[in-house]
């Protein structure tokens, strides 16, 4: 039906608690409803046109009849990490969590660390990656020293002031570490390079990294790479697949870097997928319990959409969609537990509808990968875009 596919992915943008969510300690977790309700009602008229007051009761988002598809869909796999959704939405569910450790990593991980890189670490504990750095930053300055530490997700992520241990290098130690980590099963290494000369100015700059582990089996972009057609990731999408099944790839800094690679790519890629995911709402937002900056970039993407939308051929399908809530709201900074939109629109497009509630992000994995005459995992909504 489509030559082109372009599935956008907004980090952390969740619309409600799932069922399990309380297993998680997400049981109040509503992004998008307690963002609007935070600011006094969303402004996203091109969101609210797609359907995505269809989908739950947004604040300033009404339910209007569209041309266009919209549901939500529910996590299949263990966990809400980025990595874990993402494979999803291509296919891959994943049957067991990956490994966390909330108290810190063993001694055993720690000890193979230093003997690895000959650096003795700070930190090692649960913490968020601002809060480590007041922490422990001036000491990391004092000694050289790496700050390890890692969240509810399973990541290793290792801090590093840009004087102390320039990027390059923090670079290979993450892979030194991820070569260490591979036995227990944890899922990303991060490096989180940072600036400034105090606690009160830290900041991490745009050249955090993500070491992930390789899917267990195809996913919809490598499947399509094999068949000759052409993928391209805008954003993280290189680093959460592990550059697998991309034939180009597009690092954004931002929200901003992002939509604009996206419209760039649109001009070259004549059949095919492009992927972007839109980081701002998950790393400068929602971790950040900061709902008016999270309104403020959910009002960007709204106000960039005409954008893409003029750049869409009668022959491209839109999909938008989120791998994981980040709700700033509620206690805690990571990720939480839930519901993500899905909004699907062509020029095409003659009806509008609901794609009910989808109990996998798969299905949109399996959508694109009947378009394409591919076998993947899910429930395909392909026949209900018309």
């Amino acid at each position: 039906m489509f030559q082109r596919v372009v599935l956008i992915v907004l980090d952390g943008v969740g619309v409600g608690a799932l069922p399990d969510a309380a297993d998680y300690g997400d049981d109040a977790a509503a992004t998008l409803q307690h963002v609007g309700d935070a600011v006094g009602g969303l402004e996203l008229p091109h969101l609210e046109a797609l359907g995505l007051g269809n989908i739950a009761d947004i604040p300033g988002v009404s339910a209007i009849a569209t041309t266009g598809y919209w549901g939500k869909m529910a996590e299949r796999s263990a966990g809400k990490d980025s990595v874990t959704g993402h494979w999803e939405l291509a296919g891959v569910v994943l049957e067991e969590p990956f490994a966390t450790f909330p108290t810190g990593f063993p001694a055993e991980i720690i000890a193979s660390f230093i003997a690895e890189t000959g650096l003795e670490p700070l930190g090692n504990v649960a913490a968020s990656g601002t809060d480590i750095l007041c922490q422990l930053g001036e000491e990391h300055l004092r000694t050289g020293q790496p700050i390890i530490y890692t969240s509810t997700d399973s990541v290793f992520q290792i801090a590093a002031h840009e004087a102390v241990i320039p990027p390059p290098r923090l670079y290979e130690i993450c892979l030194q570490a991820e070569k260490i980590l591979r036995p227990y099963n944890v899922c990303r290494v991060i490096a989180r390079p940072f600036v400034g000369t105090t606690a009160a100015n830290f900041k991490r700059t745009a050249g955090r990294h993500d070491f992930s582990r390789k899917p267990p089996r195809a996913t919809l972009l490598q499947k399509m790479q094999q068949l000759g057609l052409e993928t391209c990731g805008v954003g993280k999408i290189h680093d959460l697949y592990a550059g697998l099944g991309l034939s180009t790839t597009y690092t954004s800094k931002n929200n901003a870097a992002g939509m604009r690679q996206t419209l760039e790519a649109l001009g070259k890629i004549k059949s095919g997928l492009v992927m972007t995911n839109l980081v701002d709402f998950d790393m400068l937002y929602g971790h950040r319990l900061d709902a008016d900056g999270f309104a403020g970039a959910l009002q960007e993407f709204d106000r960039w959409l005409p954008q893409l939308v003029k750049c869409l051929k009668g022959t491209d399908l839109l999909l938008i969609t989120a791998d994981h809530g980040c709700d700033p709201t509620t206690l805690g900074t990571d990720h939480t537990r839930e519901y993500v939109p899905v909004l699907a629109w062509a020029p095409t497009m003659s009806s509008s509808g609901s794609l009910g509630v989808r109990s996998s992000f798969s299905d949109v994995g399996a959508t694109i990968a009947e378009n394409f005459a591919i076998d993947l995992a899910g429930d395909s909504f392909l026949s209900s875009l018309t």
